[in-house]
């Protein structure tokens, strides 16, 4: 077997699918704005590349305008607002972070686009102040729906007599017990504010002539739910709280109350290469990432200017980031509520199975022997891969399996069938990510069960992530030891499987597996590799990226069709940019398909004539890598984890790999035409650096669900 039966449906006809500029429209007024094109990312417009903070905001709204959009469910919406809370988070927590760092050392070097940190922040700060409110005012349009349709979120001061005396009782039994309130007075000091953090400031009657006694209680998110159902309705924990506080301040007279919430620098360093223990020295910086310094602070609109400016100088904060919101703060937290309301949300979609099995012991692996399998996920099921994880733990010829972790969630099949094998008395390798920002603390977890059932556990290479998605098996057969490998775009996660679009290829060529294990010795060994068919970044992966692009200049001079087609997350790298104008010069077509961040400016006379950006947003996150060139008329595609950023090509190890087969060959770039061709969640990105939304339905992501289950 050679692919899953459904193959990419055929793109529409282009001249239906062509580039339309739009304006603004009823619909758009309808939804709650122009969400047609999204503010500028050109900063400096004598550069040639796009400002990487503000295209990283216009990303952001992007997803925003998901939440504006009335075709989606409302149950839909307010989860990509809370996206978009969530993205604006982790931006602040990292890059806003990162240039404040950069601002107290003193750094006055520009960004490639010509800007100093300083004036970085300045824009940042502006349009993010207009971004939360946006998200906000999404956010509350859309609740605003879902109480039309039944499900709704009100004030405790809406509810009847019978429904609060359940409310008090549900909070005196259930929610008092984990609070815990904290006076600031000169025995008692200011507390320390966790990062994202949704807090409470009170303010209590210190009798006459006396001012107000500060009070802070931590609203417990995470420990408890956001949202509190009673009686039909629902409530935000800090207002159910709120209106208890009298029972929390016994004898105390409540005066006021008022949300606020607190962003923290999280993007701590160590010296990597003077850590004798790595597993130390990470939970260390996870420790003292809780105490970074407070980059942001969210507080409700009608908070008294005297309370926030105790709270500013307290967090040592310029009022510049201070971000004064209608609510509710924290927009991340409302991701999903607590309903069972089917039909306001998008329906139901079950992958498909594909068929990777004959009867009998090894059946999987005599499937590969046949013919690669390739899977386009969240379409095709990723229990196919987890199959291949479980055969080959079960299997008594198989003597090893090593396989690398970045992202791994919480699914117990992945970490039993690694745990199963090493039982088994199979050598198992796992190589895992320490340092796979947010995900350290569960990566500490699987490594330390791992080693507890007797696997080797690697934690990779100094000075470098490992973020390629790769799995080898070596098994032994009649001919002799025989490699099957798994190489992938996403992680072993089955969660985000069903989230993101990913592709992942199941093979026994012979040649991708020797390079496979070429790169596990050079990974646990440092042995020096030399791979036939991968590009492996930090090594080979740039210079193979560039030689791609440089042959297709050759091909266009000597009057041949020459065309680029990548897609990846994010492109950021200057080197790459250069390579593609330069591409562009040279008479090469240039289709790029970014979801995220790209710092390349299109359509410039001269520099990217032939460049065309576009961006692919939906229900699923877009996040496979696929590079794919014209070859002189015989079109060379690769796929793998290497988005085109300078930290994915210099600091990560990233695998790249063929496509090998004419079949997958043709296969993916019948992706790529279809995805091309979307038009119901597609911006282009134009000579001004703005986006602008494409008009019509055509879906690519439902073509592919479609082609799975047609009819």
């Amino acid at each position: 077997m050679s692919a899953p039966k459904s193959a990419p449906p055929a793109a529409p006809d282009p001249r239906q699918a062509r580039r339309r500029r739009v304006a603004r429209t009823a619909a758009d007024a309808e939804r709650g704005g122009d969400t047609a094109r999204t503010m500028s990312t050109v900063a400096n417009p004598d550069s040639p590349f796009l400002n990487r903070e503000l295209s990283w905001l216009a990303f952001n709204e992007r997803v925003l305008a998901e939440a504006r959009d009335g075709r989606n469910p409302p149950l839909e919406r307010l989860k990509y607002a809370a996206i978009c809370g969530s993205n604006l988070d982790e931006f602040f927590m990292v890059r806003v972070a990162g240039i404040h760092r950069q601002i107290a050392a003193g750094v006055q070097a520009t960004s490639p686009d010509g800007l100093r940190p300083g004036e970085a922040l300045g824009l940042v700060r502006e349009r993010t102040h207009r971004m939360l409110r946006q998200i906000e005012q999404a956010a509350r349009r859309t609740l605003k729906d879902l109480a039309a349709q039944g499900v709704r979120l009100v004030r405790v001061a809406d509810l009847g007599k019978r429904a609060r005396a359940a409310l008090r009782e549900h909070y005196l039994t259930e929610i008092q017990p984990v609070l815990t309130p904290l006076v600031v007075d000169p025995s008692h000091p200011f507390p320390y504010l966790s990062n994202l953090s949704l807090n409470l400031a009170v303010l209590l009657d210190a009798g006459e002539d006396e001012a107000p006694d500060f009070a802070r209680v931590k609203v417990p998110v995470g420990v408890l739910p956001r949202v509190v159902p009673v009686g039909g309705a629902l409530l935000l924990l800090e207002d159910v709280i709120a209106a208890h506080l009298d029972d929390l301040f016994k004898g105390r007279h409540v005066i006021a109350a008022h949300t606020f919430r607190v962003t923290r620098n999280t993007d701590y360093e160590f010296e990597e290469d003077e850590a004798e223990d790595l597993l130390a020295t990470i939970e260390d910086g996870l420790r003292r990432r809780r105490f970074g310094s407070a980059v942001r602070l969210e507080v409700t609109e009608e908070m008294p200017g005297k309370l926030v400016t105790f709270l500013q100088e307290r967090l040592r904060l310029a009022p510049e980031d201070i971000f004064r919101l209608g609510g509710p703060l924290g927009t991340a937290n409302l991701m999903s509520l607590p309903v069972d309301r089917p039909d306001l949300a998008f329906p139901a979609f079950v992958p498909a199975v594909a068929d990777l099995d004959d009867e009998g012991e090894g059946a999987m692996f005599g499937t590969l022997r046949r013919g690669d399998v390739l899977l386009h996920h969240p379409y095709d099921g990723f229990h196919g891969v987890l199959n291949f994880l479980e055969e080959a733990a079960a299997d008594p010829q198989v003597l090893a399996i090593k396989q690398t972790l970045y992202r791994t969630g919480d699914d117990p099949r992945l970490l039993g069938a690694l745990r199963t094998a090493a039982e088994n008395g199979k050598q198992v390798v796992a190589l895992i990510e320490l340092k796979a920002r947010f995900d350290e603390q569960r990566n500490i977890s699987w490594a330390r069960e791992l080693e507890r059932a007797g696997a080797h556990v690697v934690y990779g290479v100094a000075g470098l992530k490992t973020h390629g998605k790769v799995t080898l098996v070596v098994r032994r057969e009649p001919g002799g030891l025989r490699r099957y490998v798994h190489i992938g775009t996403g992680n072993y996660n089955p969660k985000t499987a069903r989230l993101y679009t990913d592709l992942s290829l199941l093979t026994a060529d012979a040649e991708l597996g020797a390079d496979v294990s070429e790169l596990f010795n050079h990974l646990t060994g440092y042995a020096e590799a030399r791979y036939a068919r991968l590009l492996v970044a930090p090594d080979t992966a740039r210079p193979g990226f560039v030689e791609l692009i440089d042959r297709e200049i050759a091909h266009a001079q000597a009057g041949q069709d020459a065309w680029v087609r990548v897609k990846v997350n994010s492109l950021t790298d200057p080197g790459m940019i250069e390579a593609l104008y330069r591409a562009s010069r040279g008479g090469v077509r240039v289709e790029l398909i970014i979801r995220g961040v790209c710092c390349l400016r299109p359509g410039v006379p001269g520099l990217s004539e032939t460049v065309r950006v576009r961006s692919l947003l939906g229900r699923y996150l877009e996040h496979a890598r696929i590079y794919a060139f014209g070859g002189g008329g015989q079109p060379q595609v690769y796929f793998g984890s290497a988005d085109w950023m300078s930290r994915n090509l210099d600091r990560r190890v990233e695998v790249v790999a063929p496509v090998l087969g004419g079949h997958h060959r043709d296969h993916f770039l019948r992706i790529l035409d279809t995805e091309w061709a979307d038009e119901r969640g597609a911006w282009d990105l134009d000579v001004d650096g703005v986006y602008e939304k494409r008009v019509g339905d055509f879906s690519a992501q439902q073509a592919f669900a479609d082609a799975r289950h047609p009819g």
